[in-house]
């Protein structure tokens, strides 16, 4: 079974991490001082938030790190609901079902008892245990509250480390419990190093227009140059892989559902924008940003007119802003279905 290279190559330690260096020599303080505190980890999309969280435990720790390093992502909580909760044996003692309209409880109520449940349970042969919740933007006000006041109670014994796209949807009093460290995409010559090592690991025959058209696609996000390379990899073999194959790999990236989605916003087909929006969140893991950026690129490759391609772009940025204050990205992309063609 061929390895997804975004785990393969997931750096096991933080000196193995490419880029934000500030923020990695950070915690790398830190954890010589043994003296960590609760983190908040922000920035845009695949920036290395997670990976740091995940080489930090593996630092702290070593290969038992799962033993005291606890993984939430609150956009499953929140996003998908009783759905994920009941799908997650960890859940399953607490809920005491496995069909979701079975479920009394609140799906925040289930939250606060999990949260509550893990944090208060004493780390094994450590000094602390580290409870990392990612997307944390998907808690809403009373679940943020709540989770400040079990990082208040609780930390003598747990570190509690969020991941945030959006740092301004935390509340303050969240905000200021933890170290803020922030992550961004790495530059290009950082990604062209990265990707070439990874070319010569894999013995695939990576040309320099290759490697340039790689960081033109990827634009520092590394998770996305590899999924590029590797598609490449297994479309062309042993080809010299260059500019052209590059490009006709960022084509078979696209998910069919970015096409549904495009096409429903210029009908104004709600119920089909719907559909494609659940399948993209729900099924593929995609992030309100993530699509955005997909129905851009779909629009400045259309055949249409430079003014109808202008609006479309207006609307997407719109939305884009609209989604930094809301909560609920679903709720602004059905949004833009419905003006995509006002």
């Amino acid at each position: 079974m061929r390895d997804i290279w975004t785990v393969k190559y997931r750096p096991a330690k933080l000196d193995d991490i490419v880029g934000n260096e500030g923020s990695i020599d950070t915690m790398r303080k830190l954890l010589r001082s043994k003296n960590l505190p609760h983190l908040v980890l922000y920035g845009p999309v695949n920036t290395g938030k997670s990976s740091a969280a995940f080489a930090m435990a593996n630092e702290i720790y070593g290969d038992d790190y799962q033993r005291n390093f606890t993984y939430f992502n609150a956009s499953d909580f929140f996003e998908q609901g009783k759905r994920y909760i009941v799908r997650d044996k960890r859940f399953t003692r607490i809920i005491g079902t496995d069909d979701p309209s079975k479920i009394n409880k609140s799906v925040i109520s289930i939250f606060k008892e999990v949260i509550n449940e893990y944090a208060s349970m004493g780390p094994l042969d450590a000094d602390y245990k580290v409870i990392f919740i990612d997307n944390a933007e998907s808690l809403n006000s009373d679940a943020q509250h709540a989770l400040r006041r079990m990082m208040e109670r609780y930390t003598a014994t747990c570190r509690f480390v969020l991941s945030t796209t959006q740092a301004s949807k935390l509340i303050a009093p969240l905000r200021s419990r933890g170290l803020q460290l922030f992550f961004t995409h790495v530059s290009d010559d950082k990604l062209a190093a990265f990707i070439r090592d990874v070319a010569d690991a894999e013995g695939l025959p990576l040309t320099n227009d290759g490697v340039d058209a790689l960081g033109y696609h990827a634009k520092g996000n590394i998770a996305k140059a590899l999924h590029t390379l590797q598609l490449a990899s297994v479309s062309f073999g042993d080809e010299t892989i260059g500019a052209k194959e590059i490009y006709d790999s960022t084509l078979l990236d696209r998910s069919e559902n970015i096409s549904h989605l495009f096409n429903a916003a210029v009908s104004k087909d709600i119920i089909e924008g719907r559909k494609a929006i659940d399948a993209l969140i729900l099924e593929e893991g995609m992030s309100g940003q993530e699509i955005l950026l997909q129905l851009h690129q779909m629009a400045i490759n259309s055949n249409e007119s430079d003014p109808v391609i202008t609006e479309w772009v207006i609307r997407m940025a719109d939305t884009d802003f609209y989604m930094t204050e809301a909560a609920n990205e679903r709720i602004q992309l059905e949004a833009l279905v419905v003006r995509f063609c006002q």
